[in-house]
């Protein structure tokens, strides 16, 4: 197998290059619309913060988003307009930055991701429900398990949805992007999240669009078969439009996640 065009994305999908550049642009204007509080630091790095913005009235809980980019690439000020439906169904939300590669390893990456997650949940109440995409749905998957977050965060926690998720790294370990990634064996062990152990009570939900590389279909079944948790396969949906759901509060989404 090729595994560098099995992970690729982007090669088979009809205008991926105009995917950034609009994401970009909707989340600015989102951002502005709704007065965002911006770079929120919950770390050292100039990196290590994340944008909150909270929706008008009362507050149910506090929404995550962590994006994707296989770890390598993008930042918070991509996203922002997918916080549109949680924000319209009460939710405050956190879209965190965190270090690339090849500057820091995944292992480090996971730390700093639960920085955020803990740093956001001391600024909001309530219950925490985190969702990521792609590197980013590795990243809340690996927050599920035992250990990595704060007890008392952890124990906050009600849903997770790992969209297209990355669930076991070993793959990436034949691909070109790990002159950049540096996997070894010992941390696909530990990094993995088919490997780990999620904590008892957490709704858990898989996600992934039925038009994706077989290979991401195959990573979201794995997690799912591993962690004995729903996998909902969105029909007609690619890698890059996967996360439309989080725009809309109208979603099969939305009506799943913050009912």
């Amino acid at each position: 197998m090729d595994w560098d065009d099995a992970y690729a994305n982007a090669a088979y999908i009809e205008g991926a290059d105009a995917y950034p550049p609009r994401w970009s642009e909707e989340a600015a204007a989102y951002r502005a619309e709704m007065a965002a509080e911006i770079d929120v630091s919950y770390g050292e790095g100039a990196r290590q913060c994340f944008d909150l913005i909270r929706p008008e009235g009362s507050l149910k809980g506090l929404f995550v988003f962590v994006h994707g980019g296989y770890w390598l690439r993008f930042d918070k000020s991509f996203w922002s307009h997918f916080a549109r439906a949680a924000v319209a169904h009460g939710w405050a939300v956190a879209l965190p930055s965190y270090d690339l590669a090849p500057n820091v390893r995944i292992a480090e990456i996971t730390a700093q991701v639960a920085q955020a997650v803990n740093r956001a949940a001391e600024m909001i109440e309530g219950p925490i429900i985190l969702a990521g995409h792609s590197a980013g749905g590795h990243l809340v998957a690996r927050l599920t398990c035992e250990g990595v977050l704060s007890e008392a965060v952890s124990s906050r926690i009600t849903r997770v949805v790992p969209i297209s998720p990355v669930s076991d790294l070993r793959p990436l370990m034949k691909t070109a992007m790990n002159a950049d990634l540096k996997l070894d064996a010992a941390e696909c062990a530990t990094e993995s999240p088919v490997f780990g152990i999620p904590r008892e009570g957490i709704d858990v939900t898989v996600w992934v669009g039925a038009d994706e590389r077989p290979v991401f279909l195959d990573q979201a079944r794995w997690l799912s078969e591993a962690w004995s948790c729903d996998l909902f396969v969105a029909g007609g949906r690619h890698h890059f439009d996967v996360i439309d759901v989080l725009a809309d509060p109208q979603s099969d989404f939305a009506r799943m996640a913050f009912r």
